[in-house]
């Protein structure tokens, strides 16, 4: 059975094995190294036997008999010494058998020399002969002891190149085995990587291992296989996106073009005209109609065309919507395509179908033109080879549709507004001309009678005075003809209401002589300018009472800015009193246009007035008018030519 050996355990196998090679040699070297440092200690203990032994030789007579027991024992001791060893020092005799043999005969030659030694006088000595004797056979113990040393010493020298040897092979099979089992599966692995950052997604890894770099080199396969299959599946959706992106591209251009087409037309015609022009090329038709209906749907006029030949376009300028495949209405649902040559005529022959076959169409695309789900038209679109349904082209050709329908709805809503303004604009000159130039020729129609009268009874006094009230009437009416041109151009713009009361004072002065006192208090938030220019027509109307009705010497204008705006209009002259006007039923109407502009900004005007007391007309606008009375004045809008 095959053996699955991971990464880990052949690192460790070759760590043990090297290590315990490491630690047998270690360990032989210290054990040569003792043996060495034991024998050289019993060297110098065999030499000083040889020491000793002269030393009791040359000097045994002369000694004292403690002394010499004393070296004696020393003598004896050292042979025990060697015999036994001491691990303490350490101190070891390397035995063999020629050490051994030599250590007997030493010993044995010390036994007989001792009792001799002990009892030697200077007359009976020891003789020299056997002192060196001794001596001879403690040298030869030496010699063997250092014999077997140099051996020991060879050994050691031997394990000492053997272990640098080892350490060198070990290195270099560490090395190797680095390489093997590490540094090669990771220099594949980053091959493989480096080849999928370029791009190069049918890289692999081989795969020689069973550790836990094979399994990676194996996962990096599979990654690698899932990333070309990505790859190869994305590369197939960015071709199918990029197709579609295209495709949306040329809609959005479509779009883009119609509705600036749509935005810039200024008509009917010139917006039909240019629309059939640019659908049929981006549809890629032969020929384009748009047809416009009643609020029937039951009667189609052609609004406009664009390739549709001239006989065709003559036969149906005007259609009955169930008399032609070419345009049938559309009551429900979206884009219709019709298959001429697929149509069996039941009964009678449809003249539109008999046309558009005669001019060789064969596929009619009909898309209906809606506005708040009421039906305004349809487009069609002729084609002389058969189309097939497009959901996609239907769907901006139904987009297209809903902004023409949009577009011929902005122009009717813009029609219908100028027609609104025109009527607006109209009545407010109708009303100012009524509160002012009217009544002025009204008085002087009374005046021609009066005066019509006094030329028959040939009163000359009558007829002055009649001549004179013309002479005043006909000025108070070019005064009022020239203040209503005045009114008419005034305008704030973007000027504060400061400087735009200033300059309608100092018109007012010009045209009545009077002095106008004009005080403002305090600098609050700017009003909005459709707020401001109302404010100026309520000002305007109350100066202008002043001048007409007031015979006041001076007048004054009061403005506060804080904590709201107030303006204040009073004057000095004969004034009125508003009981006897209302139950006169002479309601004023420029002070009912004045309460109108009032209400328009959401303010509140007041009018304080006393017989021979002047007047005092006060506005006061709300805390807060900027946002809301402008949509409100947007709302109510009040012609700015009323005065």
């Amino acid at each position: 059975m095959k053996r699955n050996w991971t990464l880990t355990a052949k690192i460790a196998l070759f760590s043990g094995t090297f290590l315990l090679l490491s630690l047998m040699s270690v360990g032989a070297t210290l054990w040569i190294s003792w043996n060495l440092e034991g024998g050289a200690a019993a060297v110098n203990v065999a030499g000083q036997l040889r020491m000793l032994s002269y030393k009791v030789a040359l000097s045994a007579t002369d000694l004292d008999d403690t002394q010499l027991s004393s070296d004696l024992q020393l003598i004896q001791d050292n042979l025990v010494l060697l015999h036994a060893g001491s691990p303490s020092r350490p101190l070891y005799v390397p035995w063999d058998g020629i050490i051994r043999r030599r250590y007997d005969a030493v010993r044995a030659h010390w036994q007989s020399l001792q009792p001799r030694w002990e009892s030697a006088s200077q007359a009976h000595p020891v003789p020299r002969e056997e002192v060196n004797q001794f001596v001879t056979q403690i040298d030869a113990f030496v010699r063997s002891i250092e014999h077997r040393l140099d051996f020991w010493t060879t050994v050691l020298h031997a394990f000492q190149m053997g272990l640098a040897v080892l350490v060198v092979i070990g290195a270099l099979l560490m090395f190797y085995a680095a390489y093997l089992f590490v540094l090669d599966p990771v220099g594949r692995l980053s091959r493989g990587v480096q080849a999928l950052e370029q791009g190069d997604y049918s890289a692999r890894v081989d795969i020689n291992t069973t550790d836990e770099l094979g399994d990676l080199a194996i996962g990096f396969n599979r990654m690698a296989g899932q990333l070309q299959a990505v790859y190869d599946e994305l590369e197939e959706r960015v071709r199918q996106k990029t197709a579609a992106l295209r495709t949306e591209q040329q809609r959005l251009a479509a779009l883009y073009e119609v509705s600036a087409l749509v935005s810039k037309a200024q008509s009917l015609d010139e917006l039909s005209q240019s629309f059939v022009q640019v659908v049929r090329r981006i549809a890629g038709a032969d020929a384009a109609a748009l047809r416009w209906t009643d609020e029937s749907a039951r009667r189609y006029l052609l609004l406009a065309s664009d390739g549709l030949p001239a006989v065709l376009a003559e036969e149906e300028q005007c259609l009955m919507s169930d008399t032609c495949f070419c345009g049938q209405a559309q009551h429900h649902g979206g884009p219709q395509i019709v298959q001429f040559h697929r149509l069996q005529p039941e009964g009678r022959a449809l003249p539109g179908r008999v046309a558009c076959e005669r001019l060789g169409y064969a596929t009619l695309l009909s898309i209906p033109v809606r506005a708040q789900q009421r039906l305004l038209g349809e487009i069609d679109l002729f084609f002389h080879a058969e189309q097939s349904a497009d959901e996609a082209q239907h769907a901006l050709l139904d987009t297209l549709a809903g902004h023409l329908a949009a577009a011929m709805e902005s122009l009717r809503s813009a029609a219908l507004e100028r027609e609104a303004a025109v009527s607006q604009e109209r009545a407010f000159l109708a009303r100012e001309l009524h509160d002012s130039i009217a009544q002025s020729l009204a008085f002087m129609k009374i005046q021609l009678q009066l005066l019509r009268t006094a030329l028959q009874a040939g009163k000359v006094g009558k007829i002055e005075q009649v001549v004179s009230e013309l002479d005043v009437g006909v000025k108070e009416s070019l005064a009022d003809v020239r203040e209503l041109l005045l009114h008419f151009r005034t305008r704030t713009q973007e000027q504060d209401i400061e400087p735009a009361l200033r300059s309608t004072v100092q018109k007012f002065e010009l045209q009545s002589g009077l002095s106008v006192d004009l005080v403002f208090h305090g600098h609050g938030q700017p009003l909005d300018p459709d707020v401001q220019i109302q404010v100026l027509h309520i000002v305007q109307e109350a100066l202008s009472n002043i001048r007409k009705h007031a015979k006041a010497t001076q007048a004054r204008l009061v403005v506060d800015s804080l904590p709201r705006w107030r303006f204040v209009v009073s004057d000095d002259g004969r004034g009125y009193d508003p009981e006897v006007i209302a139950q006169d039923g002479q309601a004023h109407v420029g002070q009912q246009i004045m309460r109108e502009r009032a209400a328009a900004i959401g303010g509140h005007l007041s009018i304080e007035a006393q017989p021979k007391g002047g007047v005092r007309v006060t506005l006061e606008l709300p805390e807060f008018p900027a946002a809301a009375s402008a949509r409100a004045t947007r709302n109510t809008e009040i012609s700015p030519y009323a005065t």
